[in-house]
């Protein structure tokens, strides 16, 4: 080996392996940041990514041709933008009905309101934190919510405000024990109701159960919780490629009944699909971009690491580069080859920290409700970035080592 003046790529490469090998605890203390840089790389981007998707799929879930229209932004990100929304007027049941009336173009138009928790109760046993939702039948249908069995909330039964309801899996599960729910009585914050029909069972979504509901018709919400609460339009286009036309006339309706003039902007929400998603995509990605700068630090200290090892490699191999350019080695024979090397340790801790990654994404996925989703360009990101990590602190060793004059390298004893 010392004795070559040229020194093949794959020779390089098994030069460094053997390195590594035949210095574990320094190998092993090399490639620790570059480890935990890639490592945090990939198991960050595979949470984001799975909960991206995961909102996506279960969340924000309303479709290509639906849109909410509200007093206030579904997701607020500062306290300034809170209280403006606090002062704008209310939405009534008297606009949902002018909406529904006035906007020939729009496929449906429903009402809801929410609160979260309420007490249902079935003989001795409970359940706490419920979310209590009013909606108008035209709301289940626009959600398109799904029943196990029963049947959904009708216009009959909004007319005459009927103490009947809808409820999630966990009131199934946690306080009927087994029995047929259908047409038995739970007691909703004190108050009667009689189940009518039963959702299908959803999971959660970071922990939270998506199944913890009862849905009543919005007239026997009102009716037991009072009117104060602003109301949520539901609106759901003819087709996705009517979704524009069906905003702007619904924008104009409700300008119309807020008497907004031409130059008022306006003092209410219009939210899609992917206008939630926008805002949920901005959230992540600030996390996302936070952890990516500590993992960058990581692997600054890797590659300073990294460059401190190819100098002590330097120096204990200061005869062999003398020996090898004095049979005629290049200079940059010497560069590459030293130049591999580091390329080479590198990209053994990118390798490691991939593994390491996708394995503490899919553990926490295990043990926690937190969704994860690898996919191959971070793994590919993370190997280029742990070996261009190598190389450019590989350029300094290497170059070092490429201007040894042979005849002072030869002297070295």
């Amino acid at each position: 080996m010392a004795g070559k003046a040229h020194i093949s790529f794959i020779e390089a490469v098994r030069i460094a392996l053997d390195s590594l090998w035949a210095h574990k605890l320094r190998s092993l203390l090399t490639l620790v940041g570059v480890v935990i840089g890639v490592t945090s790389v990939i198991a960050v981007v595979s949470f984001v990514d799975g909960a991206n998707r995961y909102v996506a799929e279960k969340v924000f879930n309303l479709g290509t041709d639906v849109f909410l229209v509200s007093r206030s932004p579904a997701v607020i990100t500062n306290y300034k933008e809170y209280l403006e929304a606090q002062q704008r007027r209310k939405f009534s049941y008297i606009d949902y009905t002018t909406v529904r009336d006035e906007c020939h173009i729009c496929a449906a138009v429903g009402a809801g309101v929410s609160r979260g928790g309420s007490e249902v109760k079935v003989g001795s046993l409970y359940l706490k934190d419920t979310n209590v939702r009013g909606w108008t039948p035209s709301v289940t249908r626009i959600y398109n919510v799904e029943l196990a069995y029963g049947r959904q909330i009708t216009q009959a039964d909004q007319q005459h405000a009927s103490p009947v309801c809808e409820v999630g899996w966990d009131i199934v599960k946690d306080l009927f024990a087994g029995q047929d729910p259908i047409g038995q009585e739970v007691r909703l914050d004190g108050l009667p109701c009689q189940v009518i029909g039963v959702g299908k069972e959803l999971g959660s979504v970071l922990g939270q159960s998506r199944d913890n509901w009862v849905i009543l018709p919005l007239s026997t919400y009102e009716h037991r919780y009072g009117t104060s609460d602003s109301i949520t339009l539901w609106v759901k286009a003819r087709s996705a490629e009517a979704m524009s036309a069906t905003l702007d006339a619904v924008r104009q309706i409700v300008r119309g009944l807020r008497h907004l003039s031409y130059n008022d902007k306006d003092d209410f929400s219009m939210e899609t699909n992917q206008s939630l998603l926008d805002i949920w995509a901005s959230v992540s990605s600030g996390f996302f971009g936070g952890t990516i700068a500590l993992a960058s630090i990581s692997l600054l200290v890797g590659g300073i690491v990294i460059m401190n090892i190819m100098l002590v490699s330097v120096t204990e191999r200061t005869r062999e580069i003398g020996v090898r350019k004095a049979i005629g080695a290049r200079r940059i024979d010497i560069l590459l080859q030293f130049l591999v090397e580091a390329g080479t340790v590198s990209a053994v801790g990118g390798l490691i920290g991939i593994g390491c990654g996708v394995m503490l994404g899919k553990l926490v996925s295990w043990v926690t409700p937190l969704p994860s989703s690898i996919e191959l360009w971070p793994i590919l990101v993370g190997f280029g970035m742990s070996t261009i990590v190598g190389l450019f602190f590989g350029i300094y060793p290497a170059s070092k080592a490429s201007r040894l004059s042979p005849i002072d390298a030869l002297h070295i004893e």
